[in-house]
């Protein structure tokens, strides 16, 4: 995972970060990178991104949208994650993208 080539950010049920890899790392570089760790992840957010990951945190359902950023597309995918069906945590994938996307129907 330290090398997959987008960012990935772990964080428990209560929102504490657990994991970062070097991607994320990188990506909140200057908010903190690694030091964000063992930091809750509302802190990080303003109020209507922190209704969004109580409500995933809540329904376990998942959160999926794009954005652009520094000239960059992306895709967003924030879910939970579960043990023996509980949910424990979120984790969310930010993946480079690039404008124009296939789309293939394979029905």
């Amino acid at each position: 995972m330290e090398e997959f080539p987008g960012a990935i950010t772990v964080t428990d049920a209560e929102g504490k970060i657990l994991y970062l890899n070097l991607r994320a790392a990188q990506s909140f570089q200057a908010e903190g990178g690694l030091a964000l760790i063992g930091r809750n992840i509302m802190d990080c957010h303003q109020p209507e991104s922190r209704e969004k990951i109580k409500r995933i945190l809540e329904s376990g359902k998942p959160n999926v949208y794009t954005i652009e950023k520094r000239g960059q597309k992306k895709l967003i995918f924030q879910t939970s994650w579960t043990e023996a069906g509980q949910v424990r945590g979120l984790v969310e994938l930010s993946l480079e993208i690039p404008r124009v996307l296939p789309h293939f129907l394979r029905d």
